[in-house]
């Protein structure tokens, strides 16, 4: 079995790192494509150095332009690749341009397509991030979804539940994995200089391309001058900053240290250390909740509600009032620090890689890893709402009905449909055959 990995940034490297751990350790043939996305060595490059990940076979070198330039380069180069290397999978994780582009062609090439964190959804067509989520989940063949609640939110959008699989996030996996690394290879003396320290990044456009959001951020954080905020900046918001005229202000404010990329393990120590995360990264209010650090997001909704359910991260949005407010909270509430840091993690506890990779090995050697056009006429169709009397697994009630059990409401709240479910006075929502 081939399996062909697609990745982009550098978030997307590090939470596939874990799964390609797992395709190494299982001797099983790996391609992997980077689209080369960030053009910041430091961004991007330096990771595969950091975690110890055999280079990639292919670089697309792809850089920084415009969505559509990017997005149909890394379609026209993946698609020699894919024909040239006939992978039995293709996978990729999150959102980017580079996961959109490998589900289009894969859907294209009739290659099994594996979503990884599918079903995340903040409801926001004006980040470009959520349009690549929601094509790639249509184009995808398999859903490995990080918990119950993505989950729902693509069986709500017609996918069928029997191709999803709840396996936790592998951001919970790489922390494991490298934070005692990171300890023990990183010297980050900035981090000993301070105690009340708080990590800062801000790179989405919705945020850092619009000058009244950003200045209303900016202006909260000069005044938070009782936390000492480092602040690894990205190459887009400092030329947006300067661009404002924000820049200067931040330099000369002494609470507020700028630092270049950093290395994807100085960063993990750095966060580890810190008393507070202040971000507009989808991808660290994952780390936040898992390292157990109280998390600001700043930005209107979130794609992973999951955190802020748990009570582990707080959205405010670009607002000045409720980012002073609330890091003032956080900061000097202890009984609010510490339920925050003690919010239960919604990821899982480690073993998202394992999963993902045993269930594709489970296809492979059942002969189920493969896309087909249907081969029998659809004779009727009818989606229903019924309530269940019966003391019965759904399994069965599925086998003894001849349906397709979709959703199942407990006491009003929309629940996975678990093979092990008893339906009992519960209702279904599910398609009659």
């Amino acid at each position: 079995m081939k399996i062909a990995l697609v990745v982009g940034t550098r978030p997307e490297i590090i939470k596939m790192a874990p799964i390609i751990d797992e395709i190494t350790n299982k001797n099983l043939d790996l391609v992997t494509i980077h689209t080369g996305q960030h053009y910041n060595t430091e961004m991007s490059e330096q990771i595969f150095s950091d975690l110890e990940l055999q280079t990639p076979k292919y670089n697309i070198g792809v850089g920084s332009s415009s969505h559509a330039v990017q997005t149909a380069d890394v379609i026209k180069n993946l698609e020699k690749i894919f024909l040239k290397e006939k992978p039995d999978i293709v996978l990729a994780q999150g959102d980017t341009n580079a996961v959109l582009s490998g589900a289009l062609v894969a859907s294209k090439l009739h290659i099994p397509f594996g979503h990884v964190e599918a079903g995340l959804r903040s409801y926001d067509k004006t980040m470009p991030e959520e349009i690549n989520r929601l094509i790639a989940d249509v184009c995808s063949d398999y859903y490995y979804v990080p918990t119950e609640e993505s989950a729902i939110n693509i069986i709500s959008e017609g996918v069928n539940p029997k191709k999803i699989v709840i396996t936790g996030n592998t951001v919970v996996d790489v922390c494991l994995r490298n934070l005692e690394i990171a300890k023990k290879k990183v010297n980050f003396p900035l981090i000993d200089k301070y105690d009340n320290i708080a990590t800062l990044t801000m790179h989405r456009a919705e945020i850092v391309d619009d000058e009244k959001r950003v200045s209303r951020i900016i202006e909260a954080l000069l005044e938070l001058n009782e936390i000492n905020i480092i602040f690894p900046i990205h190459p887009r918001t400092k030329k947006n900053l300067k661009k404002f005229n924000l820049y200067d202000k931040l330099e000369k404010a002494e609470h507020i240290h700028i630092l270049n990329p950093l290395g994807y393990l100085d960063f993990l120590l750095l966060m580890s250390k810190s008393c507070l995360i202040i971000t507009d990264s989808g991808g660290l209010q994952e780390e936040a909740i898992t390292l157990n650090i109280p998390c600001l997001t700043l930005r209107y909704n979130t794609e992973r509600p999951e955190t802020v359910s748990a009570g582990g991260n707080i959205l405010v949005g670009s607002d000045k009032y409720k980012i002073v407010k609330n890091i003032r909270l956080i900061l000097n509430d202890k009984t609010i620090r510490k339920k925050m840091k003690n919010a239960k993690n919604p990821y899982g506890n480690g073993n998202s890689s394992e999963i993902i990779v045993n269930h594709i090995i489970e296809k492979y050697k059942n002969g189920e890893l493969k896309v087909e056009s249907p081969d029998s006429l659809m004779l009727t169709f009818n989606r229903k709402l019924k309530l269940v009397k019966q003391n019965i697994k759904l399994s069965d009630y599925e086998k003894e009905k001849n349906v397709l059990i979709r959703t199942v409401f407990d006491e009003g709240f929309a629940k996975f449909p678990y093979n092990s479910t008893n339906l009992k006075d519960k209702y279904i929502f599910f398609d009659e055959y």
